[in-house]
C-alpha cells in the first residue's frame, strides 16, 4: 500500500498509473503535480488524483512514492527541484523512454539520495496525450523495463516492482545502455519513420490527392506520427547515439531493397517479403492501443 503517491505530470501514463493503482486498491491519497491549473483540475474532476499542487515543494513533501512522468528534457529540472524536499522514506522513479541520460540528471541532482531513483520505462501507451486518453487497464499485461545500477537501493527497487505489478504489469531488469540501444530500433526508430513519412508527403506537390488516396496502410504505418511532438524531440535528442545507429542500420536496408528495385531483383523482393512476414506473423498480438512506448 502507497500511503502518498506524487504524480508528476499527469497525462496519459501519469493518469493511467494513477487509475491503475487506485482500481487495485494500492494507494491511499494521490497528489498531482503539473503547471496547468486547469489541466491539474481535470484530472480531479475525473478522478485521476486527489489533490492537485502547482507547486512541487508541496506535491512531493510526504510523499513515499514520486513517480516523474514528464518528458525526458524536463527531468533533470524537476530532479533538481524536488531533491531537498523529498521524505526520509521516499523512493523515486520516472516512465522516460530514455533511460542513460535519465541516470546521469538523477545522479547529479539527488546526491546521496541516488540509490532511492529507480529508472523505469512502461513499453505502452497510445499515440493520445492528456489526461482525457488516460485508462486504469493501460499497464495490464505489459511490460515495464526497470534500469537499476549498482548502488540502487534493492528495497527501493521491490517497491518500485510493486508498484508496476499491481498496475497489472511485468516488471524486468536490465541495463540503461542495453535498454535505449533495444528500444532506438524497436520504438524511437519508427516513430521517426512515421514522421518523415508524414512529412515526405507534405512536401509533395499534389499532397491532396495523395493524402485523399491514403488506405489504412498508410494510416497504421503513420499512426504515431500523431504523438506529441515535444516529447519525441526530447527522446530524439536524448538518445541520439543509439538512434544513428538504428537509423543507419536500416538506411542500408533501404539501400539494399532501393538496389534491387532498380535492377529488378523479384528474388530479392520475395526473400525480403516473405522473412518480413513470417516474423511478423510470429509477433505477439497486443491490445489496440498499446504499441505507443
Amino acid at each position: 500500500m502507497i500511503d502518498k503517491l506524487c504524480i508528476v505530470g499527469v497525462g496519459l501514463i501519469g493518469g493511467s498509473l494513477a487509475r491503475a493503482l487506485r482500481a487495485a486498491g494500492a494507494v491511499c491519497d494521490i497528489v498531482g503535480h503539473g503547471r496547468n491549473a486547469a489541466h491539474l483540475q481535470r484530472a480531479r474532476d475525473l478522478g485521476v488524483i486527489d489533490r492537485a499542487e502547482t507547486r512541487i515543494a508541496d506535491a512531493v513533501r510526504g510523499a513515499d512514492m514520486v513517480v516523474l512522468a514528464v518528458p525526458v528534457g524536463a527531468m533533470s529540472r524537476l530532479l533538481k527541484e524536488i531533491a531537498p524536499q523529498l521524505a526520509p522514506q521516499a523512493v523515486i522513479t520516472d516512465v522516460g523512454s530514455v533511460k542513460g541520460a535519465v541516470i546521469t540528471a538523477a545522479r547529479a541532482a539527488l546526491g546521496g539520495r541516488f540509490p532511492s531513483f529507480v529508472p523505469g520505462h512502461p513499453i505502452a501507451g497510445t499515440e493520445r496525450s492528456g489526461v482525457e486518453a488516460s485508462f486504469a487497464e493501460l499497464y495490464k499485461h505489459q511490460r515495464v523495463v526497470l534500469t537499476p545500477e549498482a548502488d540502487t537501493d534493492p528495497d527501493a527497487v521491490r517497491r518500485v516492482t510493486e508498484l508496476w505489478r499491481a498496475a497489472g504489469a511485468e516488471t524486468l531488469i536490465m541495463s540503461a545502455e542495453h535498454h535505449d540501444e533495444v528500444l532506438a530500433a524497436t520504438s524511437h526508430l519508427p516513430h521517426m519513420l512515421a514522421f518523415t513519412l508524414m512529412d515526405a508527403l507534405l512536401k509533395l506537390d499534389d499532397r491532396e490527392t495523395h493524402f485523399a488516396l491514403a488506405a489504412s496502410s498508410f494510416r497504421d504505418v503513420t499512426r504515431v506520427a500523431a504523438s506529441d511532438p515535444e516529447m519525441w524531440h526530447d527522446i530524439c535528442l536524448s538518445n541520439r547515439t543509439a538512434l544513428v545507429k538504428a537509423l543507419t542500420h536500416y538506411r542500408l536496408q533501404l539501400d539494399g531493397l532501393l538496389a534491387a528495385l532498380e535492377r529488378g531483383d523479384g528474388d530479392y523482393l520475395r526473400a525480403l517479403f516473405t522473412r518480413a512476414k513470417q516474423q511478423r506473423d510470429a509477433f505477439p498480438v497486443q491490445d489496440k492501443g498499446r504499441s505507443v512506448d
